[in-house]
């Protein structure tokens, strides 16, 4: 991992602990998500939300577009949750849509626990 995306990761988490003091746990996910968006901008952080990603398979388009939650600097995507825990399936979609990006950091993020450091999930290709 560069410096840029430690420096972003860090900026990422900070932020989303911003959010999760305010908020805590039990909420939809779009809260958060729109919550963190709006803390990254505050913060000064570029990042888009709700990244289209079409579905190509040798050439042609199968399925509809990927969704990823949030691009950070077009270096880091940083995947949301609320559930109760973390399955390894997020951990395969976070790694999934690193690759289909060519983004090799990565942030999975669960809201919905106690404390947000427990929640956090740092993944590096």
């Amino acid at each position: 991992m560069g410096m840029v995306e430690a420096e972003l990761t860090e900026q990422i988490i900070g932020a989303a602990i911003e959010v999760h003091k305010h908020w805590g746990p039990g909420l939809y996910e779009e809260i958060y998500e729109r919550s963190l968006c709006h803390e990254l901008r505050l913060r000064s952080v570029a990042s888009e939300t709700q990244v289209r990603l079409p579905l190509l398979y040798k050439g042609e388009r199968v399925g509809e577009d990927l969704r990823l939650d949030l691009v950070v600097h077009g270096k880091v995507v940083v995947e949301l949750k609320a559930v109760k825990e973390l399955e390894p399936i997020h951990e395969a979609q976070l790694l999934t849509y690193m690759k289909l990006t060519g983004c090799r950091v990565g942030l999975l993020i669960n809201f919905n626990v106690p404390v947000l450091k427990h929640g956090i999930k740092r993944m590096v290709l």
